[in-house]
């Protein structure tokens, strides 16, 4: 029973649960999880780019195509990626959508699968059968703490966040979790990105706002710029809610809506990005257009030398102008303006006369903006960054220890 039907208000929308347990797979605490849906749900989800992706994306892909897009669950695992594992771990990723079929009463086809971790190793598979099937014993609607913590491995807190949009005749719901630290530079689209809805809207219309919203959240941060075997985001629309219709207003509300709580959790991915002490926006206007803007920035905000110089606080422009030199974005260089916040650091022709102590003391910030204007052109783009410290290195040189 949804949770206006019997007076509940909880994290998730109207429709939707989700339970944790520890399977004991790598981490010693609870490792895996389900979001599980009442009905049959319209569903979209965008996957990595990656061509070495790991067996959950593969089944998963093809069970939404089967589906037209309709699911009933999601199960992931954490401490295992079940990636580069071959036949077996095809057969391991099935075998999990068909264990939670069996205990939930559902189609195996309607089981989205999706596991982070390590690379390379094959699934416990005993411990996650054993797993699943204790799911059915902690589902909660009004919490999403258990299963967002499951998800996590090298991340330091869990990410959630849930948001009414007010549409026409009345509100909808949007909550959602992710994951992500390390091995982040999204191109779908470990990060995992888990949303749902309670609003009634198609699978393809659906669709269409889940890419909307994807291209300035989760494909607008990196943290040290690996696109992932896993990466994965999905929304899911329980249709207990007030009915989407294209090119409708509520519509542009819903996209809006969506984009903004992917946009909180990607935020929150790259705050607790491996080691790192800094949020920043790296923004780059007045490019000739959309394509060259996008190119700089993700280049400034992928540079080593760039995040090093975050990390230590030192106003080096030159690395940020010579990152968007070898971006393939092109302008004009003797046209460059560069600002921290709203501090003028570098003039056109290069002129940069600029207070290094106060420059200094906005890079002390924890999160601040850098803005490079490249000319005088309609393209606009942003990419979110963190610094990269010692600990990032010390982070992944056991990773698997």
């Amino acid at each position: 029973m949804p949770p206006e039907a019997n007076g509940e208000e909880g994290f998730w929308p109207a429709g939707f649960s989700s339970g944790a347990v520890d399977a004991s797979i790598r981490y010693g605490r609870n490792d895996l999880m389900i979001l599980l849906g009442d009905v049959p749900a319209s569903t979209a989800a965008v996957f990595t780019t990656n061509l070495c992706c790991a067996a959950p994306v593969i089944v998963s892909r093809n069970h939404l195509e089967k589906t037209s897009g309709r699911m009933r669950a999601v199960v992931c695992n954490s401490g295992n990626a079940n990636a580069a594992t071959g036949e077996k771990g095809m057969n391991d990723a099935r075998a999990m959508a068909e264990a939670v079929a069996s205990d939930f009463g559902l189609k195996p086809d309607e089981v989205v699968v999706a596991s982070t971790g390590v690379i390379g190793q094959l699934l416990p598979m005993e411990k996650v059968i054993g797993g699943i099937s204790s799911l059915p014993l902690v589902l909660q609607r009004e919490s999403c703490l258990d299963a967002a913590g499951a998800i996590m491995t090298t991340d330091t807190f869990p990410k959630f966040f849930t948001l009414d949009v007010e549409l026409s005749a009345g509100k909808c719901r949007l909550s959602g979790i992710a994951k992500g630290s390390g091995m982040i530079s999204p191109d779908m689209a470990t990060m995992l990105a888990f949303m749902t809805t309670d609003a009634k809207i198609s699978s393809d219309l659906l669709k269409r706002a889940l890419e909307h919203a994807n291209r300035n959240s989760f494909n607008a941060i990196t943290v040290d710029g690996d696109t992932s075997t896993n990466d994965m985001a999905l929304v899911m629309a329980s249709g207990f809610g007030l009915e989407i219709l294209p090119e409708s207003e509520d519509f542009v509300l819903f996209c809006d809506a969506l984009e903004a709580l992917a946009t909180f959790l990607a935020k929150l991915i790259v705050i607790d990005g491996e080691g790192a002490t800094k949020l920043v926006g790296i923004t780059v206007e007045g490019a000739a257009s959309q394509r060259d803007a996008e190119l700089a920035a993700r280049t400034i905000a992928q540079s080593s030398l760039v995040k090093t110089a975050i990390h230590g606080e030192d106003a080096n422009w030159g690395r940020i102008i010579a990152a968007a030199g070898r971006s393939g974005a092109v302008f004009n260089q003797e046209e460059l303006e560069l600002h921290f916040n709203g501090l003028c650091i570098l003039k056109p022709s290069f002129i940069a006369d600029f207070s290094e102590e106060e420059a200094a003391a906005i890079m002390s910030e924890k999160a601040y903006d850098i803005t490079l204007r490249l000319g005088n052109g309609p393209g606009r783009a942003t990419i979110w960054t963190c610094d990269l410290s010692k600990e990032y290195v010390e982070i992944n040189g056991s990773y698997r220890s």
